[in-house]
């Protein structure tokens, strides 16, 4: 089956048949057409400019004034009315749900069910009294400063530990006093009992607040019960046991402070002893009191015995020139000249010195040495006795002028109307929070919606 050409084709092939004159009398005739329906393409452009042009219409004032623009007529499209659609009615719904429904509960619990609570409160600053000593009052009073932010810190810790808590439940059944808010009525609120340590140990962090001034030292302590005398008996309890703390500490840095101190002192009084006691025991052998003196003395005797000597030889010389030897004169200054030299030789040996037969525990020399090497330690012992002392003293009272105790600026208060809960505070903030939620909820379900 032959395929038939194309329409165009045709009134080609046709026009190559026609006469030359009819041919060029059609493409004159296509070059109108053409010209034609380009003078049409440039009116629709004419008229499509002249009627953005138009939009404004242009007033001339008269003289040199500016042309104003007038406002254009413009023709706003029809609005269809609005209508609610379901995913408005389920925006809706989920704002009664999680907003309205959420602060209406609120409401009821809070007005109805929640226990009131009632607080009471108490400051008080760890504080060091330092007593200057007698000098130092000359120039001044003794001044109370405190002790330093490390007290505060543990008195901060101990405030929130388990141990404390053991001790206050012990002495005032805090189960029982955080029990009287019914825990079927009031869950949220309540203590539920029994509950083991640690569970009370939470609820004490939720009823008992500290607050901590590192910049003054000063703590506030904040306790919440069901009755204002339960609040004040806790409040009381925790600055008692919080005081007892702070001396229990106070009297460990005394002693440690005195510890080393007495130490030195008993081992200086102990040296002491025993010097003193080897000094006794060298007398008591020796039988004599202090060598020293003895040695003055036999010093003393010797040089008597000298100049004896001396004068003895002088005479005898003076008696030469004068007399004969045969002089009874002469013969008797002789014999004064041998005893007085036997006197010499017998003082000299008890001094061990001289021809060197007396032994060494009957020489004086030997025991005037051993006697001043014991008073050498004697003399050490008692000072390195005098040292400890005075160290002892000092330490004694440097411990005595830092003595650390706890000073409350406010004693634990008697509350006469209860603070919490704080029903208007938990209301907006459950009202702000369920809002957001509702809110966010809403746009993520928007998103979702528009990447369909």
């Amino acid at each position: 089956m032959a395929r038939t050409p194309p329409l165009r084709s045709q009134v080609a092939e046709r026009a190559r048949n026609l006469p030359h004159d009819v041919r060029k009398a059609l493409k004159v005739r296509e070059r109108k057409e053409a010209l034609a329906r380009i003078e049409e393409q440039r009116g629709v452009k004419k008229a499509a400019i002249a009627a953005k042009g138009q939009q404004f219409d242009i007033v001339k004032p008269h003289g040199n004034l500016p042309a104003v623009p007038q406002k254009p007529n413009i023709v706003t499209p029809p609005v269809p009315a609005a209508r609610i659609k379901p995913r408005h009615r389920i925006i809706f719904l989920t704002f009664v749900i999680c907003v309205l429904g959420t602060n209406l509960l609120s409401a009821w619990y809070l007005w109805e069910r929640a226990a009131d609570r009632f607080v009471s409160v108490a400051g008080f600053s760890v504080r060091t009294e330092d007593s200057s000593s007698a000098i130092e009052l000359l120039g001044g009073m003794a001044e109370l400063s405190g002790s330093g932010s490390p007290d505060e810190d543990i008195l901060y810790e101990f405030i929130q530990s388990q141990d404390l808590v053991r001790t206050v439940d012990e002495a005032l059944d805090l189960r029982q006093l955080w029990s009287k808010a019914d825990p079927d009525i009031d869950p949220v609120f309540s203590y539920h009992p029994p509950g083991s340590i640690e569970d009370l140990t939470d609820y004490w962090l939720r009823m008992v607040s500290v607050y901590n001034d590192s910049s003054t030292g000063l703590i506030e302590l904040e306790v919440q019960a069901f009755t204002p005398q339960d609040a004040q008996n806790i409040a009381r309890f925790i600055y008692d046991e919080s005081s007892r703390l702070i001396n229990r500490l106070s009297d460990i840095a005394r002693e440690d402070a005195t510890r080393l101190a007495r130490e030195d002192l008993e081992t200086a009084v102990q040296r002491l002893k025993i010097a003193r006691s080897d000094m006794t025991k060298f007398r008591n052998l020796n039988q004599v009191v202090s060598p020293e003196s003895t040695l003055k003395i036999q010093t003393g005797l010797l040089s008597s015995l000298e100049m004896q000597l001396a004068e003895t030889l002088i005479d005898l010389d003076m008696l030469g020139q004068i007399t004969t030897p045969t002089d009874p004169r002469v013969r008797q200054a002789i014999r004064r000249q041998g005893v007085i030299e036997q006197r010499l030789k017998q003082e000299r040996a008890k001094l061990g010195i001289g021809n060197g037969n007396a032994t060494v525990d009957s020489a004086l020399v030997d025991l005037v040495g051993e006697f001043e090497s014991l008073m050498v330690d004697r003399e050490f012992a008692e000072q390195s006795y005098a040292a400890a002392l005075v160290s002892y003293d000092v330490a004694v009272a440097e411990s005595r002028r830092q003595s650390r105790y706890l000073a409350a600026h406010i004693k634990p208060t008697l509350a006469e109307t209860s603070i919490y809960p704080d029903r208007l505070l938990t209301m907006a903030l459950v009202a702000l929070f369920s809002l957001l939620i509702w809110a966010i909820l809403v746009m993520v379900g928007y998103s979702l919606r528009d990447r369909r």
